[in-house]
C-alpha cells in the first residue's frame, strides 16, 4: 500500500476544499436574508455602506450569492459523493469564487455610481440659477 506524503499541493487543496464550506455557508446566509428576511444591510457595499436604494439592488445581489453558494455546495457534493476530479473541482470553485467577488465589486461600484449620479442631479437642479 502506498503511503500518501504531505506536501504543500495537498495541504493546499486541503484548505481550498475545507474553506468553501464557510464560505457557501455565508453566500447561502446572504442570500437567505436578502430573499426571506428581506434584511438589505449586505446589498452592494462599498466601504462597508450600502447604496441609498438597496432594495433596488437586492434581487442581483440575492442572485449572485444563490448562485455562487449553489454552485459551491455543488462541488462540495460533488467531491464527497460523486468523486470530481481534482481539476473539474477546483476549476469550478477557483472560477466561482472569482466570479462572484467580481460581480459583487461590479455591482457595488454600479449601483454607488448611480446614487452619485442621481445626487449631483439634483444639486444642479436645486442649485441658484445666477
Amino acid at each position: 500500500m502506498e503511503s500518501i506524503h504531505l506536501t504543500v499541493s495537498l495541504a493546499i487543496n486541503w484548505i481550498l476544499f475545507l474553506a468553501l464550506f464557510p464560505v457557501t455557508f455565508v453566500w447561502l446566509r446572504r442570500a437567505f436574508r436578502i430573499i426571506v428576511q428581506r434584511d438589505y444591510s449586505e446589498v452592494a457595499l462599498k466601504g462597508g455602506e450600502p447604496p441609498p436604494d438597496p432594495e433596488r439592488w437586492a434581487p442581483y445581489t440575492a442572485a449572485i450569492n444563490l448562485v455562487a453558494g449553489a454552485v459551491t455546495a455543488y462541488v462540495i457534493y460533488g467531491v464527497i459523493v460523486l468523486a470530481l476530479s481534482f481539476d473539474t473541482w477546483t476549476a469550478i470553485a477557483g472560477t466561482t469564487i472569482w466570479l462572484k467577488l467580481i460581480l459583487d465589486f461590479a455591482l457595488s461600484r454600479h449601483a454607488h455610481w448611480r446614487a452619485k449620479q442621481a445626487l449631483k442631479a439634483e444639486r444642479a437642479q436645486n442649485a441658484p440659477n445666477d
